[in-house]
């Protein structure tokens, strides 16, 4: 019930791998940090939450093995006999199907019996029981579950009401602020930890919606699901996922928003699964050249790629070319901040979305449709399957209204805009400048970076040396110069 990433630092000739791991995880206590909160004072609220911080159980029925069957013996070998005898019996007698036991944590936000805790801690699971601190056990059902918040909502029927614990407001919590975590680690039972938020927004690219909270809090094994505190009771982060080498805390874990949460959680209790907003857009992260050729102060926001026909983007007149700086009165401060958003927005609901086109901020409204659950991560963020700029200096983005403004390409003339050009990279070794647009590769038309990295990647995967281009430029000049694939 533990997945397992690996990211690599490197430092000098030496090299340092770190596992990250989505624990069945909590919290086994680290130095505590300085804090204006006094021991009692944490004492005091420690007991009035741990009795709705539960254990959660689960057994899952796995196949058994087969027996050892009788190796091939010659007729009339003298050993036949011998292997008959020794393994008589054992051939289909293999061990019996077996469950297996796996713990995390989880908390109660409803004294009515609605738990929640981590999809990776129940998932697959035959039983679930919750085990709280009075030395109750009840077992629980599955509400619903979503695989890509990793969040689950479980029930269970009490004989009374049971303790509860709020959900707080996450967009609150400051980088600084104290914190602390109850859980179930290395299925000690209830264990209390005390740390501080140690960043914000954290992409340890676990899903598309990636948007953690860090602690120091220590987080292990078992404490998975585990509810994070701020110094109010609240809970303000779910606990998810550590950094470490060996599976222990080394200071560096991470909780799922209660602000992210609480939509997903609502959801799956109303209709057992999500229903995420759609807007029907590819999106792409805005380069410095890009802000710099638009005029932006910065490289806040995401640039359109791709609009779906008939999608929701469509019918609001969103544009290829069109910078998303807010949607729905916040502000798209990162790229991935934008699939976040419109995921949370109500289906149906009509929003604002403030868009810079033309040299100017812009508001449309837009109905968002229902995203469909297959393909979310390719749905939302397009991302090349070459890197154009590492390869060979490019930097290609769509051919906006704007840009044809700058380098006065002419209205007839389509495909991918030449942002940038490295200096003494093979783009700019050909001749390839700025303000160009490549309107062909190897005789095929392109009009976004992703298919231009398409057939670039087609021609190297079928051992061609170069690519022809078809380049118009502002003046008026068409050539073609052949680009090498083998730099």
């Amino acid at each position: 019930m533990r997945h397992r990433l690996t990211t690599g630092l490197i430092g000098g000739a030496s090299r340092y791998v770190l596992a990250l791991i989505v624990a069945l995880a909590l919290i086994v206590p680290a130095a505590s940090p300085t804090s204006a909160h006094d021991s009692e004072e944490i004492a005091d609220l420690v007991d009035s939450l741990i009795d709705a911080v539960v254990n959660i159980s689960t057994a899952q029925t796995v196949g058994g093995s087969r027996g050892i069957p009788i190796p091939e013996v010659p007729e009339g070998s003298p050993f036949k006999e011998f292997f008959e005898d020794f393994f008589e019996g054992q051939e289909g007698n293999g061990r019996q199907p077996q469950k297996v036991q796996s713990l995390g944590s989880g908390f109660v936000v409803d004294p009515s019996g609605i738990i929640i805790t981590n999809n990776h801690v129940i998932a697959e699971a035959d039983e679930i029981y919750a085990n709280f601190n009075d030395g109750t056990k009840l077992e629980a059902r599955v509400i619903g579950r979503d695989a890509k918040t990793d969040l689950a909502v479980l029930k269970v029927d009490p004989p009374k009401p049971l303790k509860s614990v709020p959900m707080g407001d996450s967009d609150k919590v400051r980088v600084g602020h104290q914190v602390i975590a109850i859980g179930n680690p290395f299925n000690l039972g209830g264990t209390v930890t005390s740390g501080i938020v140690s960043a914000r927004n954290r992409d340890i690219n676990s899903g598309p919606y990636d948007n953690f909270l860090q602690t120091d809090a220590a987080i292990n094994r078992g404490n998975s699901g585990g509810p994070l505190f701020n110094m109010a009771g609240e809970v303000i982060g779910v606990n998810t996922a550590i950094i470490s080498p060996t599976g222990g805390s080394i200071g560096i874990g991470f909780s799922i928003p209660s602000n992210n949460a609480q939509a997903v959680i609502a959801q799956l209790q109303e209709f057992g699964e999500t229903r995420r907003g759609w807007l029907g857009v590819r999106i792409q992260p805005v380069s410095d050249e890009k802000a710099e050729e638009l005029g932006l102060a910065d490289t806040s926001g995401a640039l359109i790629s791709g609009v779906s026909e008939n999608g929701p983007a469509a019918g609001a007149d969103i544009r290829v070319g069109d910078i998303i700086l807010e949607f729905d009165g916040r502000p798209v401060t990162k790229m991935r901040d934008l699939p976040r958003f419109v995921a949370a927005a109500p289906v149906g609901a009509e929003v604002p979305v403030v868009v810079f086109r033309d040299g100017s901020r812009q508001v449309l409204d837009v109905t968002i449709g229902r995203l469909k659950e297959k393909g979310i991560e390719k749905a939302e963020v397009s991302q090349p399957p070459l890197d154009l700029k590492a390869l060979f200096g490019l930097e290609l983005g769509p051919l906006s209204d704007a840009f044809r403004a700058q380098y006065k390409i002419a209205d007839d003339i389509k495909g991918v805009a030449v942002i940038g050009v490295e200096e003494g990279s093979v783009a700019a070794g050909r001749k390839i400048k700025a303000g160009d647009v490549i309107g062909e590769i190897a005789q095929m038309p392109v009009v976004t970076e992703q298919e231009a990295a398409k057939e670039l990647k087609t021609l190297i995967d079928n051992k061609r040396t170069r690519a022809s281009l078809l380049i118009f430029t502002g003046d008026g000049e068409v050539r073609y110069i052949s680009l090498p694939l083998n730099p």
